[in-house]
């Protein structure tokens, strides 16, 4: 259950940051981007 709670949290932040990447804010961007990829089940989960 908490698998699906944090790759839904992950793929919310991912798209923020691909949608700050194309409004030209990159550093805002880079670092949603990387939020991502650390709470996404499949990364390095921040809560395990």
């Amino acid at each position: 259950m908490w698998d699906a709670i944090l790759w839904i949290i992950s793929v919310i932040v991912g798209i923020t940051g691909i949608v700050r990447l194309f409004q030209r804010q990159i550093m805002w961007g880079v670092l949603l981007i990387v939020a991502a990829l650390l709470i996404g089940p499949g990364g390095v989960s921040l809560f395990t």
